[in-house]
């Protein structure tokens, strides 16, 4: 089973009213691989992520996560969700709860881990990130950059099969945008299969296996980093890397 892909997406297509926001999407990811999604704004990149782990319902099409067809809904959604990590723009904290409580959560809830085991494990990832002194604040104490390290901890906490960032740094101030990409940049370099939205092309370049470039809802070319960058094969993506790059 090796060689089947750990997420596949066959034919997904996606409406919001009228807007067609995906459109015939076809993508295969394979384990260990960094796929980084990117595109002009409503190109359908944030929508095609959330659809990976069912926050987003598709009209048409198929979803598989490790040869599992991703359900519609009730235990066998959750269970399948659970081995999908998500991490958003806005952090999605417990703001009642402290860093360490936060982490420990979903263990303990769906993992059904102990409390010893849970703590153990969350204060490993917590080092992992880079905030380990920041266990027992909550999650206003700390810097944005902070908190989403704190996310990514949580999300790794549930020994996640892939990882889902939509956009993780678009809400950072700039200064902390990179203690983030370093945490995901690590994380590609140690196997773990991901799907990144996000406009750091210098990320792209530097962590991904293949950029898929994205727009009007369908996937327009997808390449290794070096030959994106340097010889795209669309009019329209050349056109958008001259736009991003050239600021």
């Amino acid at each position: 089973m090796t060689g089947e892909p750990l997420v596949r997406l066959s034919g997904v297509n996606k409406w919001f009213g009228e807007l067609h926001v995906l459109q015939d999407i076809d993508l295969s990811i394979d384990r260990g691989e960094v796929v980084v999604v990117i595109g002009p704004s409503g190109s359908g990149k944030s929508t095609l992520c959330r659809t990976i782990n069912r926050l987003e319902s598709i009209e048409q099409g198929e979803i598989t996560i490790d040869g599992q067809r991703l359900p519609d809904e009730g235990k066998e959604l959750a269970r399948l969700r659970s081995d999908v990590g998500m991490v958003f723009q806005s952090f999605n904290l417990f703001a009642h709860k402290t860093v360490l409580e936060n982490v420990m959560l979903g263990p303990i809830k769906v993992r059904k881990q102990s409390r010893a085991d849970a703590e153990k494990r969350a204060r490993e990832l917590l080092e992992r990130v880079g905030v380990s002194a920041q266990a027992d604040k909550v999650p206003a104490q700390l810097s944005g950059g902070q908190q989403q390290r704190v996310a990514i901890a949580r999300a790794l906490a549930m020994d996640p099969k892939v990882m889902l960032f939509d956009e993780p740094t678009s809400a950072l101030d700039p200064e902390m945008i990179n203690e983030v990409l370093d945490v995901m940049t690590t994380l590609a370099r140690e196997g773990m299969t991901m799907v990144v939205v996000t406009h750091e092309m210098g990320f792209a370049r530097r962590a991904a296996n293949r950029v898929v470039f994205m727009d009007g809802g369908r996937i327009v070319e997808s390449a290794e980093p070096e030959t994106f960058f340097t010889d795209p094969s669309s009019d329209r993506a050349k056109d958008f890397l001259s736009k991003i790059l050239n600021h």
